[in-house]
Protein backbone atom coordinates (compact mmCIF):
# COMPACT_ATOMS: atom_id res chain seq x y z
CA UNK A 1 0.00 0.00 0.00
CA UNK A 2 1.36 3.42 -0.92
CA UNK A 3 0.51 6.92 0.18
CA UNK A 4 -1.30 9.22 -2.16
CA UNK A 5 -2.08 12.89 -1.89
CA UNK A 6 -5.81 13.08 -1.28
CA UNK A 7 -6.15 16.12 0.96
CA UNK A 8 -6.49 19.87 0.73
CA UNK A 9 -4.07 21.78 2.94
CA UNK A 10 -5.49 23.93 5.73
CA UNK A 11 -3.46 26.51 7.61
CA UNK A 12 -3.80 29.47 9.96
CA UNK A 13 -7.26 30.71 10.85
CA UNK A 14 -8.95 28.48 8.28
CA UNK A 15 -7.50 25.43 10.00
CA UNK A 16 -8.36 26.73 13.48
CA UNK A 17 -12.01 27.45 12.70
CA UNK A 18 -12.37 24.20 10.76
CA UNK A 19 -11.11 22.16 13.71
CA UNK A 20 -13.05 24.30 16.22
CA UNK A 21 -16.36 23.70 14.43
CA UNK A 22 -15.61 20.00 13.92
CA UNK A 23 -14.67 19.36 17.55
CA UNK A 24 -17.49 21.50 18.95
CA UNK A 25 -19.96 19.43 16.95
CA UNK A 26 -18.35 16.21 18.14
CA UNK A 27 -18.28 17.47 21.74
CA UNK A 28 -21.98 18.38 21.61
CA UNK A 29 -22.93 14.95 20.29
CA UNK A 30 -20.78 13.25 22.90
CA UNK A 31 -22.49 15.29 25.63
CA UNK A 32 -25.86 14.24 24.21
CA UNK A 33 -24.81 10.60 24.43
CA UNK A 34 -23.36 10.68 27.97
CA UNK A 35 -25.71 13.06 29.79
CA UNK A 36 -29.04 11.40 29.12
CA UNK A 37 -28.88 8.63 31.73
CA UNK A 38 -29.31 11.18 34.53
CA UNK A 39 -32.74 12.06 33.08
CA UNK A 40 -34.02 8.47 32.89
CA UNK A 41 -35.99 8.60 36.17
CA UNK A 42 -37.80 11.70 34.89
CA UNK A 43 -38.61 9.98 31.57
CA UNK A 44 -39.97 6.97 33.47
CA UNK A 45 -42.27 9.19 35.48
CA UNK A 46 -43.43 11.45 32.61
CA UNK A 47 -44.12 8.65 30.12
CA UNK A 48 -45.13 5.95 32.61
CA UNK A 49 -42.51 3.45 31.46
CA UNK A 50 -40.33 0.90 33.25
CA UNK A 51 -36.57 0.99 33.79
CA UNK A 52 -36.06 -1.75 31.18
CA UNK A 53 -38.03 0.28 28.62
CA UNK A 54 -36.19 3.56 29.19
CA UNK A 55 -32.89 1.68 28.89
CA UNK A 56 -33.66 1.29 25.18
CA UNK A 57 -32.64 4.94 24.80
CA UNK A 58 -29.10 3.67 25.45
CA UNK A 59 -29.35 0.22 23.87
CA UNK A 60 -31.02 1.46 20.67
CA UNK A 61 -28.48 4.27 20.45
CA UNK A 62 -25.55 1.84 20.62
CA UNK A 63 -27.07 -0.60 18.13
CA UNK A 64 -27.66 2.17 15.58
CA UNK A 65 -24.19 3.62 16.10
CA UNK A 66 -22.43 0.31 15.52
CA UNK A 67 -24.25 -0.18 12.20
CA UNK A 68 -23.53 3.34 10.95
CA UNK A 69 -19.82 3.43 11.85
CA UNK A 70 -18.62 1.08 9.07
CA UNK A 71 -20.61 3.07 6.48
CA UNK A 72 -18.78 6.32 7.30
CA UNK A 73 -15.81 5.74 4.90
CA UNK A 74 -18.16 5.30 1.93
CA UNK A 75 -20.05 8.44 2.92
CA UNK A 76 -16.81 10.43 3.23
CA UNK A 77 -15.64 9.29 -0.20
CA UNK A 78 -18.94 9.83 -2.00
CA UNK A 79 -20.69 12.78 -0.38
CA UNK A 80 -17.81 15.06 0.55
CA UNK A 81 -17.07 16.13 4.09
CA UNK A 82 -18.88 19.49 4.08
CA UNK A 83 -22.18 17.97 2.93
CA UNK A 84 -21.68 15.02 5.28
CA UNK A 85 -20.96 17.20 8.31
CA UNK A 86 -23.93 19.46 7.58
CA UNK A 87 -26.18 16.42 7.11
CA UNK A 88 -25.00 14.95 10.42
CA UNK A 89 -25.71 18.24 12.22
CA UNK A 90 -29.15 18.57 10.61
CA UNK A 91 -30.05 14.99 11.58
CA UNK A 92 -28.86 15.62 15.13
CA UNK A 93 -30.93 18.81 15.23
CA UNK A 94 -34.02 17.07 13.83
CA UNK A 95 -33.64 14.22 16.33
CA UNK A 96 -33.39 16.71 19.21
CA UNK A 97 -36.47 18.61 17.99
CA UNK A 98 -38.47 15.37 17.74
CA UNK A 99 -37.51 14.46 21.30
CA UNK A 100 -38.32 17.97 22.56
CA UNK A 101 -41.87 17.77 21.21
CA UNK A 102 -42.34 14.01 21.72
CA UNK A 103 -45.85 13.20 22.99
CA UNK A 104 -44.87 9.60 23.77
CA UNK A 105 -41.83 7.44 24.44
CA UNK A 106 -42.13 5.80 21.01
CA UNK A 107 -41.77 9.18 19.29
CA UNK A 108 -38.86 10.04 21.58
CA UNK A 109 -37.20 6.77 20.55
CA UNK A 110 -37.45 7.77 16.88
CA UNK A 111 -35.66 11.03 17.62
CA UNK A 112 -33.00 9.19 19.64
CA UNK A 113 -32.29 6.76 16.80
CA UNK A 114 -31.95 9.62 14.29
CA UNK A 115 -29.40 11.22 16.59
CA UNK A 116 -27.60 7.89 16.97
CA UNK A 117 -27.26 7.59 13.19
CA UNK A 118 -25.65 11.04 13.10
CA UNK A 119 -23.25 10.24 15.95
CA UNK A 120 -22.37 6.86 14.43
CA UNK A 121 -21.24 8.55 11.22
CA UNK A 122 -19.44 11.48 12.88
CA UNK A 123 -17.37 9.66 15.51
CA UNK A 124 -15.17 7.75 13.02
CA UNK A 125 -15.30 10.60 10.47
CA UNK A 126 -13.99 13.37 12.71
CA UNK A 127 -10.95 11.25 13.59
CA UNK A 128 -10.38 10.41 9.92
CA UNK A 129 -10.53 14.06 8.92
CA UNK A 130 -8.20 15.25 11.69
CA UNK A 131 -5.68 12.55 10.87
CA UNK A 132 -5.90 13.17 7.13
CA UNK A 133 -5.40 16.97 7.26
CA UNK A 134 -2.51 16.72 9.74
CA UNK A 135 1.09 15.81 8.78
CA UNK A 136 2.13 12.52 10.34
CA UNK A 137 4.73 14.20 12.58
CA UNK A 138 2.05 16.39 14.22
CA UNK A 139 -0.82 13.91 14.45
CA UNK A 140 -0.12 13.10 18.09
CA UNK A 141 -0.65 16.70 19.17
CA UNK A 142 -3.80 17.12 17.07
CA UNK A 143 -5.37 13.92 18.34
CA UNK A 144 -4.36 14.92 21.86
CA UNK A 145 -6.50 18.03 21.50
CA UNK A 146 -9.32 15.82 20.22
CA UNK A 147 -8.86 13.63 23.30
CA UNK A 148 -9.05 16.73 25.50
CA UNK A 149 -12.39 17.65 23.91
CA UNK A 150 -13.85 14.15 24.24
CA UNK A 151 -12.53 13.76 27.79
CA UNK A 152 -14.10 17.05 28.81
CA UNK A 153 -17.40 15.81 27.37
CA UNK A 154 -17.17 12.78 29.65
CA UNK A 155 -16.55 15.05 32.63
CA UNK A 156 -19.08 17.75 31.85
CA UNK A 157 -21.99 15.65 30.56
CA UNK A 158 -23.47 14.80 33.98
CA UNK A 159 -22.70 18.33 35.24
CA UNK A 160 -24.45 20.05 32.33
CA UNK A 161 -27.53 17.84 32.59
CA UNK A 162 -27.58 18.35 36.36
CA UNK A 163 -27.40 22.14 36.09
CA UNK A 164 -30.06 22.32 33.36
CA UNK A 165 -32.40 20.01 35.29
CA UNK A 166 -31.96 22.15 38.40
CA UNK A 167 -33.54 25.15 36.64
CA UNK A 168 -35.91 23.51 34.16
CA UNK A 169 -37.31 20.11 33.13
CA UNK A 170 -35.80 17.65 30.66
CA UNK A 171 -37.03 19.71 27.70
CA UNK A 172 -34.46 22.35 28.62
CA UNK A 173 -31.62 19.89 28.02
CA UNK A 174 -32.74 19.25 24.46
CA UNK A 175 -33.33 22.94 23.89
CA UNK A 176 -29.61 23.39 24.61
CA UNK A 177 -28.75 20.72 22.01
CA UNK A 178 -31.10 22.29 19.45
CA UNK A 179 -29.60 25.74 19.98
CA UNK A 180 -25.97 24.60 19.73
CA UNK A 181 -26.62 22.38 16.70
CA UNK A 182 -28.43 25.20 14.88
CA UNK A 183 -25.56 27.62 15.53
CA UNK A 184 -23.07 25.03 14.30
CA UNK A 185 -25.08 24.46 11.10
CA UNK A 186 -24.84 28.18 10.30
CA UNK A 187 -21.15 28.31 11.27
CA UNK A 188 -20.33 25.23 9.17
CA UNK A 189 -21.30 26.97 5.93
CA UNK A 190 -18.35 29.31 6.49
CA UNK A 191 -15.79 27.19 8.34
CA UNK A 192 -16.15 23.65 6.99
CA UNK A 193 -14.86 22.68 3.57
CA UNK A 194 -14.17 19.53 1.61
CA UNK A 195 -10.69 18.42 2.57
CA UNK A 196 -10.66 15.00 0.90
CA UNK A 197 -10.82 14.27 -2.80
CA UNK A 198 -14.04 12.33 -3.41
CA UNK A 199 -13.83 8.82 -4.84
CA UNK A 200 -17.35 7.90 -5.97
CA UNK A 201 -18.17 4.21 -5.78
CA UNK A 202 -21.23 2.00 -5.87
CA UNK A 203 -22.92 1.39 -2.53
CA UNK A 204 -23.10 -2.34 -1.83
CA UNK A 205 -26.55 -2.88 -0.36
CA UNK A 206 -25.89 -6.46 0.72
CA UNK A 207 -22.91 -5.35 2.80
CA UNK A 208 -25.12 -2.83 4.60
CA UNK A 209 -27.67 -5.55 5.38
CA UNK A 210 -24.89 -7.76 6.76
CA UNK A 211 -23.81 -4.89 9.05
CA UNK A 212 -26.93 -5.64 11.09
CA UNK A 213 -24.91 -8.58 12.39
CA UNK A 214 -22.82 -6.16 14.46
CA UNK A 215 -26.00 -4.79 16.02
CA UNK A 216 -27.18 -8.34 16.75
CA UNK A 217 -23.93 -9.23 18.50
CA UNK A 218 -24.02 -6.03 20.54
CA UNK A 219 -27.65 -6.65 21.49
CA UNK A 220 -26.91 -10.15 22.78
CA UNK A 221 -23.84 -8.90 24.66
CA UNK A 222 -25.98 -6.29 26.41
CA UNK A 223 -28.51 -8.96 27.44
CA UNK A 224 -25.84 -10.83 29.44
CA UNK A 225 -26.68 -10.86 33.12
CA UNK A 226 -30.19 -9.46 32.75
CA UNK A 227 -33.08 -11.38 34.34
CA UNK A 228 -35.73 -13.24 32.33
CA UNK A 229 -33.81 -13.19 29.05
CA UNK A 230 -35.13 -15.49 26.31
CA UNK A 231 -31.84 -17.24 25.57
CA UNK A 232 -33.35 -19.47 22.91
CA UNK A 233 -33.91 -16.33 20.89
CA UNK A 234 -30.62 -14.84 22.14
CA UNK A 235 -28.44 -17.75 21.03
CA UNK A 236 -30.26 -17.93 17.69
CA UNK A 237 -29.73 -14.22 17.10
CA UNK A 238 -26.05 -14.51 18.08
CA UNK A 239 -25.45 -17.35 15.60
CA UNK A 240 -27.22 -15.50 12.77
CA UNK A 241 -25.35 -12.29 13.63
CA UNK A 242 -21.95 -14.03 13.68
CA UNK A 243 -22.70 -15.59 10.30
CA UNK A 244 -23.71 -12.18 8.93
CA UNK A 245 -20.48 -10.57 10.19
CA UNK A 246 -18.44 -13.49 8.78
CA UNK A 247 -20.06 -13.07 5.37
CA UNK A 248 -19.62 -9.29 5.56
CA UNK A 249 -15.90 -9.83 6.18
CA UNK A 250 -15.61 -12.35 3.35
CA UNK A 251 -17.47 -10.06 0.97
CA UNK A 252 -15.24 -7.04 1.69
CA UNK A 253 -12.17 -9.01 0.65
CA UNK A 254 -13.80 -10.04 -2.63
CA UNK A 255 -15.44 -6.79 -3.79
CA UNK A 256 -13.52 -4.58 -6.19
CA UNK A 257 -14.57 -1.54 -4.15
CA UNK A 258 -15.58 -2.75 -0.67
CA UNK A 259 -17.86 -0.82 1.63
CA UNK A 260 -15.21 -1.14 4.34
CA UNK A 261 -11.61 -1.83 3.31
CA UNK A 262 -10.63 -4.65 5.65
CA UNK A 263 -7.24 -5.08 4.03
CA UNK A 264 -6.08 -2.58 6.64
CA UNK A 265 -6.02 -5.61 8.95
CA UNK A 266 -2.92 -6.86 7.10
CA UNK A 267 -0.85 -4.13 8.83
CA UNK A 268 0.71 -5.45 12.06
CA UNK A 269 0.89 -2.23 14.09
CA UNK A 270 -2.64 -1.31 13.04
CA UNK A 271 -3.98 -4.66 14.32
CA UNK A 272 -2.29 -4.11 17.67
CA UNK A 273 -3.63 -0.53 17.76
CA UNK A 274 -7.19 -1.85 17.38
CA UNK A 275 -6.93 -4.04 20.45
CA UNK A 276 -4.97 -1.50 22.50
CA UNK A 277 -7.57 1.23 22.00
CA UNK A 278 -10.34 -1.30 22.77
CA UNK A 279 -8.62 -2.64 25.91
CA UNK A 280 -7.97 0.86 27.23
CA UNK A 281 -11.58 1.80 26.45
CA UNK A 282 -12.82 -1.24 28.40
CA UNK A 283 -10.86 -0.01 31.43
CA UNK A 284 -12.32 3.48 31.03
CA UNK A 285 -15.93 2.45 30.58
CA UNK A 286 -15.82 -0.15 33.39
CA UNK A 287 -14.56 2.60 35.72
CA UNK A 288 -17.43 4.89 34.72
CA UNK A 289 -20.04 2.11 35.16
CA UNK A 290 -18.75 -0.07 38.02
CA UNK A 291 -17.15 2.55 40.29
CA UNK A 292 -20.44 4.44 40.83
CA UNK A 293 -22.02 1.12 41.81
CA UNK A 294 -19.22 0.66 44.37
CA UNK A 295 -19.69 4.20 45.66
CA UNK A 296 -23.43 3.74 46.15
CA UNK A 297 -23.55 0.04 47.10
CA UNK A 298 -20.48 -0.24 49.35
CA UNK A 299 -19.74 3.31 50.47
CA UNK A 300 -23.44 4.28 50.63
CA UNK A 301 -23.02 7.72 49.07
CA UNK A 302 -25.84 9.47 47.18
CA UNK A 303 -26.19 9.22 43.38
CA UNK A 304 -25.28 12.91 43.19
CA UNK A 305 -21.99 12.42 45.08
CA UNK A 306 -21.37 9.26 43.07
CA UNK A 307 -21.69 11.21 39.83
CA UNK A 308 -19.46 14.04 41.02
CA UNK A 309 -16.83 11.48 42.06
CA UNK A 310 -16.31 10.62 38.38
CA UNK A 311 -15.38 14.19 37.50
CA UNK A 312 -11.76 14.31 38.85
CA UNK A 313 -10.69 11.29 36.79
CA UNK A 314 -12.35 12.65 33.65
CA UNK A 315 -10.70 16.05 34.16
CA UNK A 316 -7.32 14.36 34.65
CA UNK A 317 -7.89 12.40 31.43
CA UNK A 318 -8.75 15.60 29.57
CA UNK A 319 -5.66 17.45 30.82
CA UNK A 320 -3.30 14.60 29.96
CA UNK A 321 -4.61 13.95 26.43
CA UNK A 322 -2.87 16.87 24.64
CA UNK A 323 0.30 16.32 26.70
CA UNK A 324 0.51 12.63 25.78
CA UNK A 325 0.01 13.49 22.12
CA UNK A 326 3.02 15.82 22.13
CA UNK A 327 5.07 13.36 24.18
CA UNK A 328 4.30 10.55 21.73
CA UNK A 329 5.78 12.63 18.91
CA UNK A 330 8.98 13.08 20.91
CA UNK A 331 9.66 9.67 22.48
CA UNK A 332 7.55 7.35 20.32
CA UNK A 333 4.06 5.83 20.45
CA UNK A 334 5.23 2.46 21.74
CA UNK A 335 6.86 4.04 24.78
CA UNK A 336 3.81 6.21 25.49
CA UNK A 337 1.42 3.27 25.32
CA UNK A 338 3.63 1.17 27.58
CA UNK A 339 3.48 3.98 30.16
CA UNK A 340 -0.30 4.18 29.82
CA UNK A 341 -0.94 0.45 30.02
CA UNK A 342 1.36 0.27 33.07
CA UNK A 343 -0.67 3.00 34.80
CA UNK A 344 -3.89 1.14 34.05
CA UNK A 345 -2.47 -2.18 35.29
CA UNK A 346 -1.17 -0.57 38.51
CA UNK A 347 -4.63 0.87 39.17
CA UNK A 348 -6.37 -2.48 38.82
CA UNK A 349 -3.52 -4.24 40.68
CA UNK A 350 -4.05 -2.03 43.75
CA UNK A 351 -7.75 -2.85 43.68
CA UNK A 352 -7.02 -6.56 43.23
CA UNK A 353 -4.56 -6.68 46.15
CA UNK A 354 -6.72 -4.80 48.66
CA UNK A 355 -9.74 -6.89 49.59
CA UNK A 356 -11.08 -4.59 52.31
CA UNK A 357 -13.39 -1.62 51.80
CA UNK A 358 -11.66 1.44 50.35
CA UNK A 359 -12.74 4.99 51.12
CA UNK A 360 -14.10 7.40 48.52
CA UNK A 361 -10.93 9.48 48.22
CA UNK A 362 -8.79 6.39 47.52
CA UNK A 363 -11.24 5.13 44.89
CA UNK A 364 -11.25 8.54 43.18
CA UNK A 365 -7.43 8.54 43.04
CA UNK A 366 -7.35 5.02 41.59
CA UNK A 367 -9.99 6.00 39.03
CA UNK A 368 -7.83 8.99 38.07
CA UNK A 369 -4.80 6.70 37.67
CA UNK A 370 -6.70 4.34 35.36
CA UNK A 371 -8.28 7.15 33.35
CA UNK A 372 -4.93 8.94 33.16
CA UNK A 373 -3.43 5.78 31.73
CA UNK A 374 -6.20 5.78 29.14
CA UNK A 375 -4.94 9.19 27.93
CA UNK A 376 -1.60 7.54 27.13
CA UNK A 377 -3.21 4.72 25.15
CA UNK A 378 -6.55 5.33 23.41
CA UNK A 379 -5.91 8.35 21.18
CA UNK A 380 -2.20 7.48 20.68
CA UNK A 381 -3.28 4.00 19.55
CA UNK A 382 -5.70 5.53 17.03
CA UNK A 383 -2.91 7.82 15.78
CA UNK A 384 -0.38 4.99 15.55
CA UNK A 385 -2.90 2.89 13.65
CA UNK A 386 -3.45 5.74 11.17
CA UNK A 387 0.29 6.29 10.80
CA UNK A 388 0.59 2.64 9.77
CA UNK A 389 -1.82 3.17 6.85
CA UNK A 390 -1.72 5.20 3.63
CA UNK A 391 -3.89 8.34 3.65
CA UNK A 392 -6.56 6.86 1.40
CA UNK A 393 -7.26 4.09 3.95
CA UNK A 394 -7.36 6.22 7.11
CA UNK A 395 -11.16 6.60 7.03
CA UNK A 396 -11.54 2.82 6.75
CA UNK A 397 -9.00 2.32 9.54
CA UNK A 398 -10.77 4.64 12.00
CA UNK A 399 -14.15 3.08 11.15
CA UNK A 400 -12.83 -0.40 11.99
CA UNK A 401 -11.22 0.83 15.22
CA UNK A 402 -14.32 2.66 16.47
CA UNK A 403 -16.62 -0.27 15.62
CA UNK A 404 -14.41 -2.85 17.36
CA UNK A 405 -13.93 -0.50 20.32
CA UNK A 406 -17.69 -0.05 20.72
CA UNK A 407 -18.40 -3.79 20.62
CA UNK A 408 -15.53 -4.84 22.91
CA UNK A 409 -16.25 -1.98 25.31
CA UNK A 410 -19.87 -3.08 25.63
CA UNK A 411 -18.75 -6.69 26.04
CA UNK A 412 -16.36 -5.64 28.80
CA UNK A 413 -19.09 -3.85 30.74
CA UNK A 414 -21.52 -6.75 30.27
CA UNK A 415 -18.97 -9.29 31.51
CA UNK A 416 -17.94 -7.09 34.45
CA UNK A 417 -21.54 -6.59 35.60
CA UNK A 418 -22.27 -10.31 35.11
CA UNK A 419 -19.28 -11.26 37.27
CA UNK A 420 -20.28 -8.70 39.89
CA UNK A 421 -23.87 -9.89 40.17
CA UNK A 422 -23.12 -13.64 40.03
CA UNK A 423 -20.25 -13.63 42.53
CA UNK A 424 -22.19 -11.39 44.92
CA UNK A 425 -25.28 -13.60 44.64
CA UNK A 426 -23.22 -16.76 45.23
CA UNK A 427 -21.65 -15.23 48.35
CA UNK A 428 -25.04 -14.17 49.71
CA UNK A 429 -26.42 -17.65 49.07
CA UNK A 430 -23.50 -19.08 51.03
CA UNK A 431 -24.53 -16.95 54.02
CA UNK A 432 -21.83 -14.29 53.72
CA UNK A 433 -22.86 -10.86 55.13
CA UNK A 434 -24.03 -8.33 52.55
CA UNK A 435 -21.00 -6.02 52.72
CA UNK A 436 -18.53 -8.89 52.46
CA UNK A 437 -20.51 -10.44 49.59
CA UNK A 438 -20.46 -7.14 47.70
CA UNK A 439 -16.72 -6.77 48.26
CA UNK A 440 -16.14 -10.30 46.93
CA UNK A 441 -18.11 -9.39 43.81
CA UNK A 442 -16.15 -6.22 43.16
CA UNK A 443 -12.85 -7.98 43.89
CA UNK A 444 -13.68 -10.57 41.22
CA UNK A 445 -14.30 -7.74 38.74
CA UNK A 446 -11.01 -6.06 39.68
CA UNK A 447 -9.08 -9.33 39.18
CA UNK A 448 -10.73 -9.86 35.79
CA UNK A 449 -9.87 -6.33 34.67
CA UNK A 450 -6.29 -6.80 35.86
CA UNK A 451 -5.99 -9.86 33.60
CA UNK A 452 -7.47 -8.01 30.61
CA UNK A 453 -5.14 -5.04 31.02
CA UNK A 454 -2.05 -7.26 31.42
CA UNK A 455 -2.88 -8.52 27.93
CA UNK A 456 -2.76 -4.85 26.87
CA UNK A 457 0.77 -4.49 28.25
CA UNK A 458 1.86 -7.55 26.28
CA UNK A 459 0.34 -6.11 23.08
CA UNK A 460 2.10 -2.77 23.69
CA UNK A 461 5.42 -4.63 24.03
CA UNK A 462 4.80 -6.24 20.62
CA UNK A 463 4.41 -2.87 18.86
CA UNK A 464 7.02 -2.01 16.27
CA UNK A 465 8.68 1.33 16.97
CA UNK A 466 7.57 3.57 14.09
CA UNK A 467 10.61 5.84 14.55
CA UNK A 468 12.84 3.14 13.13
CA UNK A 469 11.33 3.53 9.67
CA UNK A 470 12.38 7.18 9.40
Amino acid sequence: MTNSKTTITLAGRRRFWFIFTLLTGTWTMSISQSSLSTVYPTFMQDFGISASTVQWLTTGFMLTMVVMMPISPWLLNNIGFKKLFLTVLVLFDIGSIIIYFAPSFAVMMVGRLIKAAAVGVLFPSYQSILLTITPEAKRGSTMGVAGLVMGSALASGPIISGVVLKFTDWHGLFLVFITVATILIVLSFVTIQDVMVSKPSKLDGLSIVMLLGFAGILYVVNEIGKPNVNWTFGWGLLIVSLLAVAYFTYRQFHLETPLLELRVLKTFNYDLAIFLTAISYIALIVVTIVFPLYYQGVLKVSPFISGLSLVPGAVFLSILNPLTGKLAEKIGYKQIMLIGMSMIVVGWLILALITTKLNLATMILIAALIEGGNAFVMMPAVTLGANSLPNQLISHGTAVITTVRQILGSAGVAIATLILSNVTAAQLKAGVPTLAANLHGYHAVFLTMLGVEIVGVILALLLRDERQKN
